[in-house]
């Protein structure tokens, strides 16, 4: 099963078992309907938690599971990516993409010349930003659809239109 991490738990909060966490997907409103996640620890082990309750705090989200109600219990959990299986993730709009999706897809010109392999979508709270590891050095490309004119995730290929001068082969 693939899992898609939505939240990163990185202090406990109070007496009482709450985790500060980190938010990782863009539809945070998910947690609405979320009654148990997969746990996915720093040591690579997984197990179901069951959420009691939860709240936004800033850009934060702040987490309470069952069975975790001491600061003790709860400082187990730092460093844990909260997860749900990718079958539950949001579905998305046409030209909407989720970042799995993008990963390993590999990047070539309008006119077929190859960039490299996408390795990660770069936030920078602007235009996300698409990290293509080449054969000789990485390439920063603008995830925009004017300079990306073609992505197609069934044959892990993105076409990109490069303004002049932005990679300098």
């Amino acid at each position: 099963m693939e899992l898609v991490a939505i939240a990163k738990l990185i202090k406990s909060r109070g007496l009482r078992g709450e985790l500060v966490a980190e938010i990782l997907t863009d539809f945070p409103e998910r947690f609405d309907d979320l009654e148990t996640v997969i746990a996915l620890l720093p040591n690579g082990e997984q197990s179901e938690l069951k959420i009691e309750k939860f709240w936004f705090q800033k850009n934060r989200i702040v987490l309470k599971f069952a069975g975790f109600d001491s600061i003790e219990t709860a400082e187990t959990l730092r460093g844990t990516e909260i997860c749900i299986s990718e079958t539950e993730a949001v579905e998305l709009d046409e030209g909407e993409f989720f970042d799995w999706d993008l990963e390993n897809c590999e990047v070539e010109t309008i006119e077929g010349k190859k960039i490299g392999v996408v390795k990660e979508l770069m936030r920078t709270g602007g235009t996300e930003i698409l990290v293509v590891a080449g054969a000789e050095k990485e390439y920063l490309i603008p995830f925009a659809e004017t300079i990306c004119t073609e992505v197609d995730i069934k044959n892990k290929l993105i076409r990109v239109d490069l303004p002049e001068g932005l990679l300098d082969f």
